[in-house]
């Protein structure tokens, strides 16, 4: 049975039985915590948790899923992969044990003419709390699963909970026994790898506490309403019904490896070794795939690096396959076409999706490059200082700046004779991550427990927003925060973090940035609010300070947002809406939205490109801009459900988490996108609209800035002055200023050319002097001296290239000579061959001088430079290579 049945199956089967079937979210995370989806109830966790009332009793999803903890292990062991699909079934307090239970069985092991996967009963053996008596009772009394195929484990193995205070319980689980030739029997509690584990069902109907570990934490009670998760893992149901021994041999992986094999020659089943490589590749390729179909591009942090990481490891072992040239288009090819059944979306978008691979792997193919000289440097320096271990920092060095995998150093390293200290690199990893987690914690929380604001939502609800519609309005203080902390009241001077029942504030989302203004409580107290988070779903949080009085929760007020900054902030957000759509009609669907900031007369816009967009296109993109605002077209939004948003082609925003009803701005015939923000009533209400260029923030993606309304009419503006200005200097009309310009431009160059040349004329001219005046130090020639300051590098090399060759080639010669250019000082030194019989090298002579003035240097041994920080050290510097010198020869 393929993997697109399997996943057909399980949603056909839990829709006929009453569950609402839910798509698969973004692998891009709707949670501060967490970079990807790592498991098929994150999407839920909201419900689980209470923040947000679910709005269905049951559910079915195949969710997209992303791990890399054991990102090491992958192609080593049967179960490790980066990707999988988690089959879940889940009841908001609707069925519980009994009807999770009787629906697995149903399904496991219903014939496959009706519906089922048809597995064998006597096969499945069935794991249960150790403690839970009811579990048990149900599989063995009411299912009829024998007592000797049941297990009880204990809380490590079979109880669940999210690591946090909050919802938990007992687990049980269905395990397959695969037969004799994976092991020994008597169970999953004996050998996990024979009994493999295909479905876990969680019953969550108690309360944990506080604690550590997967087993030391308390159960503080009942859980007022009792809930069903359950996960499947779809690619190991796949490796038992398509009968083969592990997962990567399962239809939608055993094909990437069979193209990978095409590619390298390398047969499969061929040797151990070039099996994981081929399994690394496979798994990894998949999951790069599904992570930019989902909108990730590669980078050097966060779901950025967790791509670029795997990405990289991918190629890196096709290199390792014997792979040559470029290999990502056909392995990218290859997994559209097997997932492309699953996910249409994939063969969608495969234009952009390809475009970031391939641009990916030609940036690490040079990478490679790159990042091997600075290896190499790296070990030389450690090598001479006779050090064993790759120090940290240059590890992180790599990995940051040169983008390499850490083991990609490592395996680099050792052939050199050298281990890495992994802890300092690992350690400096970490303190890179937490600065970047406590960053975006800081911006979404100001620093306060997040179950300070669930608090609040579970006591008055979710913050009803009435921007769209008002600016202000009458409102009430529902929650408090003053410095982080709950507070009954907060008085002048204090920093606090305000909740109302109701606000024309919009929170930070969607690109836009938030509102400003003030809350004017009835008794007379004042707060400047000058920031808007969500910090949980639904909830509004003003950031600000008490200018006046006393602020007490459950005050009545009235809230004012700064009226001109929204309206500036709307007229961005609607240029963005129009830049985005320009875009797509001059470049194609693949110019999809990466990313936005609307702020106040300003945007920025990033999308994805494979190379800058040509000067032309982008002029004639905002021409077209401008049109539309002459048109003078109406903009209005409306709220409908997802499906219909999608049948009338709304352009939505990857990573976005979208629900079943959605808003919809239009422009017009123009534009359509799903969007939250607050936009114009009419196109004609933007002005102007300017971009001021476009730039590259990462592989495959471009960044365009620009300007709207008075803003991009004070940028014209000041152009006009500067143009009025080149004028009057030129003596020429508007449209001669390049051409004028270029003539002057070309009469300069050619200028510079002539200085050039006259003053290299004259620094060879001293060579004849120089070459008189050689010293000779123990039989070698040896020319040392100081030319003019601000002779460039260039020149001082031909210099002590033309004096080496005026010196007869049978005698030992060296000529080391030192100049002053831009307040620093430089060297060239060169030897003949007859002096590097003597044992005198170029470079070791160039780090002598430059270790003297205060630099570093290196090269080969007949011509090396270097540089340092003082000047006033150049005569030190000769005495020091002529002793060099003296002490070789």
């Amino acid at each position: 049975m393929e993997s697109a049945e399997i996943r057909r199956r399980w949603l056909s089967f839990f829709e006929e039985r009453g569950h609402t079937v839910v798509p698969s979210a973004s692998l891009i995370a709707d949670d501060p915590t967490l970079l990807l989806v790592p498991a098929g109830m994150v999407p839920f966790k909201p419900y689980f948790l209470g923040e947000v009332k679910p709005p269905y009793p049951r559910a079915a999803s195949v969710q997209k899923c992303v791990r890399t903890p054991d990102i090491e292990e992958v192609g080593k062991t049967t179960r490790h992969g980066t990707f999988f699909q988690m089959c879940g079934n889940f009841s908001f307090g609707d069925y519980f044990k009994e009807g999770a239970i009787k629906l697995a069985w149903e399904l496991l092991t219903g014939s496959v003419e009706h519906g089922g996967y048809g597995l064998e009963p006597e096969k499945l053996w069935i794991t249960v709390y150790q403690d839970d008596d009811e579990a048990e009772q149900i599989w063995r009394d009411v299912v009829g699963v024998p007592a000797e195929r049941i297990q009880r484990l204990g809380k490590k193995d079979n109880f669940w909970s999210m690591g946090v205070p909050g919802p938990c319980g007992p687990c049980s689980e269905i395990n397959y026994d695969r037969g004799p030739e994976f092991g020994a029997e008597g169970g999953p509690a004996v050998n996990d790898e024979r009994y493999v584990e295909i479905w876990n069902l969680v019953f969550m109907q108690y309360e944990r506490g506080q604690g550590t570990g997967k087993d030391d934490f308390e159960i503080l009670g009942d859980l007022p309403s009792k809930n069903i998760d359950t996960g499947l893992g779809l690619e190991r149901l796949a490796m038992i019904l398509q009968g083969v021994q592990n997962m990567y041999e399962t239809d939608t992986l055993k094909v990437v490896i069979d193209k990978a094999t095409e590619l390298t020659g390398v047969r499969y089943g061929q040797a151990h070794e070039s099996d994981v490589s081929l399994r690394v590749v496979a798994d990894h390729m998949r999951t790069s795939v599904m992570l930019i179909g989902d909108g990730v591009i590669p980078g050097n942090e966060g779901r950025g690096y967790v791509l670029r990481r795997i990405m990289r490891r991918a190629i890196r072992n096709m290199r390792m396959l014997g792979a040559s040239g470029p290999v990502v288009g056909e392995l990218v090819d290859t997994v559209i076409r097997t997932m492309g059944e699953q996910y249409p979306e994939l063969e969608t978008d495969r234009k952009r999706v390809e475009t970031v691979a391939l641009a990916e792997e030609a940036a690490f193919l040079k990478t490679l490059k790159a990042g091997t000289n600075i290896l190499d440097t790296a070990v030389t320096e450690t090598k001479a200082s006779g050090g064993k271990v790759l120090p940290g920092d240059k590890a992180f060095l790599l990995h940051d700046t040169w983008g390499f995998p850490i083991d990609l150093t490592l395996e680099m390293a050792a052939e050199q004779g050298l281990s890495v200290d992994e802890d300092g690199f690992r350690r400096l990893m970490k303190e890179q991550r937490e600065r970047a987690k406590a960053d975006a914690r800081a911006k979404k929380t100001g620093h306060a427990d997040v179950s300070a604001y669930r608090e609040i939502a579970d006591g008055n609800g979710a913050t009803e927003f009435t921007g769209y519609t008002n600016t202000e309005g009458e409102t009430t203080v529902v929650g408090l925060l003053v410095n982080g902390v709950p507070s009954p009241a907060a008085t002048e001077g204090d920093e606090v973090e305000v909740v109302l029942d109701r606000t024309p504030f919009y929170a930070e989302g969607g690109g836009q940035q938030a509102d400003t203004g003030r809350i004017k409580l009835h008794s007379g107290a004042v707060i400047q609010v000058r920031d808007v988070q969500q910090p949980v779903p639904g909830v509004s949080v003003h950031k600000g300070s008490v200018q006046v009085g006393e602020v007490t929760v459950g005050a009545t007020a009235y809230a004012t947002i700064d009226v001109t900054r929204r309206r500036a902030i709307a007229r961005a957000h609607s240029a963005t809406h129009l830049t985005h759509q320009a875009l797509r009609d001059a470049l194609g669907p693949t110019a999809a939205q990466a990313g936005s900031e609307n702020a106040p007369g300003r945007f920025r816009f990033d999308f994805g490109s494979p190379s800058a967009v040509p000067g032309t296109v982008l002029t004639d993109v905002e021409q077209k801009i401008n049109e539309v605002l002459a048109r003078e077209l109406d903009v209005h939004a409306e709220v409908m459900p997802i499906d219909e948003a999608k049948r009338q082609g709304a352009i939505a925003e990857f990573g976005e988490k979208y629900g079943e009803k959605v808003r919809v701005v239009t422009i017009g015939d123009f534009s359509k996108e799903l969007c939250g923000g607050t936009h114009v009533h009419n196109t004609a209400q933007l002005g102007l609209v300017k971009l001021l260029g476009e730039s590259s923030i990462g592989s495959g993606v471009r960044r365009i800035e620009a300007l709207v309304g008075v803003d991009a009419y004070n940028f014209l503006a000041r152009e006009h002055t500067v143009v009025a200005q080149l004028q009057e200097l030129v003596k020429g009309r508007p449209e001669e200023l390049p051409e004028k310009i270029s003539a002057m431009l070309g009469k300069l160059k050619d200028a510079e050319k002539e200085i050039e040349k006259f003053r290299a004329e004259k620094v060879l001219q001293a060579a004849a002097g120089l070459v008189q005046g050689a010293k000779d130090i123990r039989g070698v020639a040896v020319v040392t001296g100081q030319v003019p300051d601000g002779t460039s590098a260039d020149d001082l090399r031909k210099l002590v290239l033309d004096v080496r060759g005026r010196i007869p080639g049978d005698r030992p010669a060296v000529v080391a000579l030192f100049t002053t250019a831009n307040g620093r000082p430089l060297t060239v030194i060169a030897t003949n061959e007859a002096a590097r019989e003597r044992g005198l090298k170029a470079g070791e002579l160039v780090r002598t001088a430059a270790k003297t003035l205060g630099g570093g240097g290196g090269g080969k041994p007949d011509v090396a430079q270097g540089g340092g920080q003082n000047p006033a050290a150049i005569g030190e510097a000769i005495d020091a290579v002529e002793r060099l010198i003296e002490e070789t020869a």
